[in-house]
C-alpha cells in the first residue's frame, strides 16, 4: 500500500466514524431536554430510541475501528493496543473490541525480512548464521521474531541458538504518515471532549514508538535491566549479540520457558501461578519505585516462565525492553504519598500526592479538584478487597457507582479541564493496567498493594523522617536467595 492510499484510507476511516458522530450529536441537541436527577445534578434526557441508537452506533463505531486498523496494520495496531488498555474516555464497547488487537499478528513474508538483513547489515540472514527458520516465532505491529543458530565457534559441533528481531522494513516511513493522522484526530476530539494534555499523550506515543523502533535503544536498556536485578537470579534476561545487532536488528539469546499466562501448563510443570503472580508483582514494583526504570508493556507475551527449585520459586524471563522506561521522581513520590494516604486513611496526603505527580492543569478549578479527589478516596476507602477477582465479580452498578465523579453536568467540562495527563504517566498507567489484568490471569486474588508494600514501605519511612528532619537513609528490600 502506497503511503498516499494510506493515508487517504486512514482519514477514510476515522472521518467516517466522526461524521456518524455529529449526526447523533444533532439529534440529541434537537430532542433532548436538560433534567435536574434525584441529587440535584443537571442531565440530559433523551428519547429512549435515541439512547439505543447511541448504543448501536458505538458497537458500530467500535467494529469499524478494529477493522480499519487490522487493515492499515503498523501504527495502528499500536494504537489500538494503547486505546485498549489506557482508553478509559471510549466507551467500553471500544476498548472491548480492540482488546482483539492483543492477540497475534499476522506476519510477514520472509523475503521482506531478507531485504532488512541485506540493508542494515550488508548481508542475508543465510550469511549472519548457521541456519534460521523463516517462520517467525512471533509477529508484532512493527517487526517480527525469528529463530536462528550461530555459526559454531571452533571445538562446537553447533552454535548457540539465538533469537533474532527484525523491524518491517519501511515502517519509520509508514508511522511518520498514521501520527499525521492521528494528530487530525486528536485535534478534532479535543474540540468536543476538553481533556487537557490528549496532546501529550500523542507526544507519548510518538515517543513510544521511536524507541520501540530503535533496536540499539532497546539493547542499551535490556542490559541496564538486566544488571538492576543482577543480585535476583530468578528474574532472567537475555543476553545481546552486539555483532549481529543494528538500529534494525537485534539479535539475543534465545530464552526457553512457559508463556506466563498458560496457567494450566505452569501447573503441570509443577509451578504455582500464585507464586509467579506474586514474583512478578514484587518485580514491578522494585523496577518502578527503587529502580525506576521499568517495563512499560508487561503483557503476557513479553514474560516465560522456568521451573525453580520449588513449585513456589519459580524463574521469570523477561523479553521485549522496546517499551522500557524511566520514570520521572515526582511520579513516584506523588505515588507514595497516593498509597500511603490510600494505607494510612488520610485524605490531605493522597491529594498532595495527587498534585505531586502533575495531574492538576493550570487552569485548574483546585476546589473542584479537592472535592473530586476526596470523593474517589472515601469510595476507595470501602473497597475492602483490590484484587482483579473482587474487580471481576463486582456487578455494572457497583463499577458505576465507584467510577462516578459525582459533580453536576454543567462542572462536568470545567473538571475535565482541570486534570491533565502528567509527563510520564502515559508508560506508569499503561504497565499498571496491564500488570493488574496479567497478575489476575494467574491468581485473581493476589492483592498487588500488599505484596508490593515492603518495596514501598521504606520509602513512606524515608518521607516520614523528611517531614520530621530525620537523615537516615531506607535500606532497599533484600534480593531473592534463588
Amino acid at each position: 500500500m502506497s503511503l498516499a492510499i494510506r493515508l487517504v484510507r486512514a482519514l477514510w476511516v476515522f472521518g467516517l466514524i466522526f461524521l456518524s458522530y455529529m449526526s447523533q450529536l444533532a439529534l440529541t441537541s434537537l430532542l433532548g431536554e436538560d433534567v435536574r436527577d434525584t441529587n440535584g445534578r443537571e442531565t440530559r434526557r433523551v428519547p429512549a430510541w435515541l439512547h439505543e441508537r447511541r448504543k448501536r452506533l458505538d458497537a458500530k463505531n467500535a467494529k469499524r475501528l478494529y477493522e480499519g486498523m487490522v487493515r492499515l496494520r503498523g501504527v495502528f495496531i499500536k494504537l489500538g493496543q494503547v486505546l485498549s488498555i489506557t482508553g478509559g474516555f471510549l466507551p467500553r464497547v471500544y476498548t472491548k473490541e480492540l482488546e482483539r488487537l492483543q492477540d497475534k499478528v499476522p506476519p510477514r513474508d520472509f523475503q521482506e525480512i531478507r531485504s532488512a538483513f541485506v540493508e542494515s547489515l550488508g548481508r542475508t540472514p543465510e550469511e549472519c548464521f548457521a541456519r534460521i527458520d523463516a517462520a517467525p516465532l512471533a509477529a508484532a505491529s512493527l517487526g517480527q521474531v525469528h529463530v536462528a543458530w550461530m555459526k559454531p565457534g571452533e571445538g562446537e559441533t553447533e552454535g548457540r541458538k539465538v533469537a533474532v528481531k527484525v523491524l518491517y522494513p519501511g515502517i519509520r516511513d509508514v508511522i511518520r504518515i498514521d501520527m499525521k493522522v492521528i494528530w487530525l484526530a486528536v485535534q478534532v476530539y479535543k474540540q468536543f471532549v476538553p481533556v487537557v494534555g490528549l496532546d501529550r499523550v500523542h507526544a507519548s506515543l510518538l515517543d513510544l514508538l521511536a524507541r520501540e523502533t530503535d533496536y540499539l535503544h532497546e539493547a542499551r536498556a535490556m542490559e541496564r535491566m538486566a544488571a538492576n536485578f543482577a543480585r535476583e537470579k530468578d528474574i532472567l534476561f537475555p543476553e545481546v549479540v552486539h555483532e549481529l545487532t543494528t538500529r534494525d536488528v537485534l539479535t539475543m539469546s534465545f530464552m526457553d520457558g512457559i508463556k506466563i499466562n498458560q496457567v494450566d501448563a505452569l501447573r503441570a510443570e509443577g509451578i504455582d501461578p500464585s507464586a509467579v503472580a506474586t514474583r512478578f508483582v514484587e518485580a514491578t514494583y522494585k523496577m518502578i519505585f527503587v529502580d525506576r526504570f521499568f517495563h512499560a508493556d508487561p503483557h503476557p507475551g513479553n514474560f516465560l516462565v522456568q521451573k525453580g527449585r520449588t513449585p513456589r520459586r519459580p524463574k521469570i524471563v523477561v523479553l521485549d525492553f522496546g517499551a522500557v522506561s524511566d520514570v520521572k521522581d515526582d511520579l513516584v513520590d506523588g505515588m507514595i504519598d497516593v498509597i500511603g494516604g490510600l494505607l494510612e486513611g488520610d485524605g490531605p496526603k493522597l491529594l498532595k500526592g495527587f498534585y505531586q505527580m502533575g495531574f492538576a492543569s493550570r487552569e485548574a478549578n483546585h476546589e473542584l479538584l479537592a472535592k473530586t479527589v476526596y470523593t474517589y478516596f472515601e469510595k476507595l476507602l470501602r473497597v475492602k478487597q483490590r484484587t482483579p477477582g473482587a474487580l471481576m465479580r463486582a456487578n455494572v452498578k457497583e463499577l458505576e457507582t465507584l467510577v462516578d465523579p459525582e459533580v453536576a453536568r454543567e462542572e462536568l467540562r470545567e473538571l475535565m479541564r482541570s486534570v491533565e495527563y502528567p509527563e510520564g504517566w502515559f508508560y506508569v498507567e499503561r504497565a499498571a493496567v496491564l500488570a493488574f489484568w496479567l497478575v489476575g490471569q494467574l491468581d485473581p486474588d493476589v492483592d498487588a498493594m500488599q505484596v508490593g508494600y515492603p518495596y514501598v514501605m521504606p520509602l513512606l519511612e524515608k518521607r516520614r523522617r523528611e517531614e520530621q528532619g530525620g537523615e537516615r537513609e531506607p535500606s532497599e528490600p533484600p534480593p531473592s536467595d534463588e
